[in-house]
């Protein structure tokens, strides 16, 4: 499974990234269809505390899920979309079953 993590206008540091693989790696562990993952850190430029930005595409066999995120920090928006894509891959996984 190919994993690529994007930080947008900032360097994204070892220990982001490995946790951000680790909780991509778990749920691939869970759902075999899953291909690979392109993350997206992004900074938003405003004031307010919640100005980080995690989005996940997972690749899949015929289809691609998609979620965003905005947190106070990377760890928590990456949690955020895991639960969203752990969500959206149970009801892919419901329709391919039925």
């Amino acid at each position: 499974m190919k994993i690529t993590i994007n930080s947008v206008h900032f360097k994204a540091d070892q220990k982001l990234e490995k946790f951000i693989t680790s909780k991509i790696e778990k749920l691939a562990l869970k759902y075999t269809e899953i291909i690979g993952a392109e993350v997206i850190l992004k900074l938003e430029n405003t004031d307010d505390p919640d100005n980080k930005i995690t989005e996940i595409r997972m690749l899949l066999k015929g289809n691609d899920l998609f979620a965003t995120k905005i947190n106070k920090t990377f760890e928590e928006a990456t949690d955020g979309v895991i639960d969203a894509l752990k969500k959206q891959l149970e009801k892919h996984k419901a329709k391919i079953i039925n």
